[in-house]
């Protein structure tokens, strides 16, 4: 989790002509580095974004070898444009099990769950990830193009609670260390021993000479890796941006954008706000019930709903898609059924750098969604064959 809000958009986004003055772009503290480095850049939902870096010291870059990067060794994110929320006080325990679907009773400190901020109607506002600092104190990861909105249903669930909900967004730059070699790299700037964090787990120790720095065993990328949480301003950013990149080149490491952050997190079925998730979506047809704690005891918000939806059929349900003709089913193409009648919708679409294959995850009803149901998807009012495949589309090689 920790996720993007819109997939990048092949023209970068830019403003048509004509069009009203758009609002300053927000920037973050490596956006002067990322310029330098000769960074395509996009506007991501109100940031100005790297979306891929074509080169990188006279090696060839791109989404692609951005991707394998990651895959096979080592890459770099900046993803300090994702929200920042703190919940402190006697009453913030219950605060949080009531804004949130999974059962935050379970967690100890330095232990981080996945999880889901719900509507009453057991739809998203958004998906997050929960960290038990210490003792009252939970700091919630939330997506970038949520943060004003996310805050705002946060504070709002915890009214009632002994707590105080602070928006700390801007407190950190936090970079994301992915792929195999994540550790080796990351171990070469810290004291503290990362073998001993298990995925969804951290702690805090000194990272580039900068006491305290939160260390959390974090991605979304379907990798192993870190994500450090390092004070935001622009000289700290820049030097430890660039000790990663050292400490990660006999490794091969690769500054990475959001265009491979997107392929990397469809490829391991990771959802996104906007398109597997939505305020229309619900976690039964998400396929997410497995985080959402109805036994809890406390009352989260879209319980109720969700506990009518699951005595329920299902009327649609999110499944993964591999072309089997020629052809790159793409974010809102309409998938067919094999008479051509529009069935569902693709949420994402991409070619797949590491497997080689174009995939997808579209919404269709639960009587086409059996593994190898053949399909149809509409690409350029063309019916190109497709079937329906296990998901996630990769994972992770288990450590021998």
């Amino acid at each position: 989790m920790a996720t993007l809000t819109e997939a990048p958009k092949p023209d970068g986004g830019a403003p048509k002509t004509g069009a009203a003055p758009a609002a300053a772009l927000r920037k973050t503290a490596l956006n002067a580095v990322h310029r330098q480095l000769g960074a395509r850049m996009v506007d991501f939902g109100g940031w100005d974004m790297p979306v891929e870096y074509p080169t990188f010291q006279g090696r060839p870059g791109g989404l692609i070898n951005e991707h394998m990067a990651v895959r096979t060794a080592v890459g770099l994110f900046d993803v300090s444009h994702m929200g920042d929320l703190r919940i402190t006080g006697p009453g913030a325990l219950a605060a949080v099990q009531h804004a949130a679907m999974n059962d935050a009773s379970t967690l100890v400190d330095g232990k981080a769950q996945y999880s889901a901020l719900l509507y009453p109607e057991g739809t998203f506002v958004d998906d997050i990830i929960l960290h038990k600092v210490a003792g009252d104190d939970y700091l919630i990861v939330i997506n970038a193009g949520t943060r004003e909105k996310d805050f705002t249903w946060v504070r709002d669930a915890a009214r009632g609670f002994d707590c105080r909900v602070v928006d700390e967004g801007d407190r950190y730059t936090q970079l994301a260390i992915q792929g195999p070699q994540a550790q080796a790299t990351l171990q070469k700037l810290t004291d503290f021993d990362l073998a001993t964090l298990k995925s969804y787990t951290f702690g805090f120790g000194t990272v580039c000479g900068l006491a305290n720095v939160m260390i959390a065993r974090t991605g979304y990328t379907g990798e192993d890796g870190f994500e450090i949480y390092i004070p935001p301003d622009a000289a700290t950013s820049t030097r430890v941006w660039n000790e990663v990149l050292e400490a990660g080149s006999e490794f091969g490491v690769l500054p990475c954008g959001l265009g491979a952050r997107n392929t990397l997190r469809l490829e391991a079925k990771l959802p996104l706000y906007g398109h597997e998730i939505s305020d229309s979506i619900n976690v039964f047809e998400a396929g997410l019930d497995r985080w959402c704690k109805l036994e809890k005891h406390s009352d989260f918000i879209g319980k109720a709903a969700l506990q009518k939806i699951k005595a329920a059929p299902l009327k649609r349900r999110l499944v993964g898609l591999e072309m089997t003709e020629r052809g790159i089913g793409r974010d809102g193409y309409a998938v067919l059924d094999q008479r051509g009648n529009r069935i569902g919708e693709i949420t994402s679409g991409s070619p797949a750098p590491f497997l080689k294959k174009n995939i997808a995850l579209a919404y269709v009803p639960p009587e086409f969604a059996d593994l190898e149901t053949a399909l149809k998807v509409e690409i350029r009012g063309q019916a190109v064959a497709a079937k329906v495949v296990p998901t996630p589309f990769y994972k992770k090689p288990k450590k021998s």
